[in-house]
């Protein structure tokens, strides 16, 4: 049971929530691009003295009809129609191919129906759009592991969390690839630990690991304890 319930945790199911975020329960809809707000001037004297900061690019606004499209098919993927929603997500990618969003969802519906290679080629390409986004990483690392490329499901995960240092779920299936795959016993429970840090809520099937693993360390020798001491 033990190898199963991590893998459970391993396999999240996620849906679709806006234009350009997956995740697991959709949020309320939010703009599309945050409002741009004013800049305070600067005297004439003080900008000659000080050198202006370079202007920070507003990402673009997405077009309302790809997002009226988006949520559409959001809705059918929650409805369980699957195919319509495929269609949908399929065409935002042709008619929008610089969101990540439609790319990284219909990866999730190749996946679930064990088309793995496609799934991989849109995650892939969803990371390319938006290299941000530690989610997208984290699937694709996930989908990596389930087609036994371990080497790269490591390098997805770690680039998940070099995204979002805070993002629990990459640290915690890094952990698990590392104990129940590449079988790197030390790495996986200092993962599992960082986890456990950053889920205050708590995780009992992982604090139950991190004493498994404690328990099967090799113990040291009462010689080089006391010479630590």
């Amino acid at each position: 049971m033990r190898f199963a319930d991590r893998l459970a945790l391993v396999a999240v199911m996620l849906a679709v929530a806006g234009c350009a975020t997956v995740r697991e329960t959709p949020p309320a809809p939010k703009p599309a691009a945050e409002p741009v707000k004013p800049r305070a001037s600067t005297p004439p004297a003080a900008a000659a003295a000080t050198p202006a900061a370079p202007k920070k690019e507003e990402p673009p606004a997405v077009d309302p009809a790809a997002v009226r499209a988006f949520d559409a098919a959001r809705r059918a993927l929650a409805a369980g129609r699957t195919a319509e929603a495929e269609r949908g997500f399929v065409a935002l990618t042709k008619s929008h191919p610089d969101l990540a969003g439609p790319h990284a969802n219909l990866a999730l519906i190749h996946r679930q129906t064990g088309k793995y290679a496609e799934a991989i080629a849109a995650l892939e390409r969803a990371v390319q759009l938006a290299p941000q986004r530690a989610d997208l990483h984290n699937q694709l690392g996930i989908t990596y592991r389930m087609t036994g490329q371990f080497a790269k499901a490591r390098a997805a995960y770690e680039k998940a969390i070099e995204a979002d240092p805070n993002y629990a779920l990459a640290w915690l299936n890094l952990g698990i690839l590392e104990d129940l795959y590449l079988w790197d016993r030390q790495r996986a429970l200092a993962l599992y630990e960082r986890y456990l840090v950053l889920a205050p809520a708590g995780d009992d099937n992982v604090r139950k690991w991190v004493a498994d693993l404690k328990n099967r360390m090799p113990q040291k020798s009462a010689v080089a304890q006391k010479e630590q001491q």
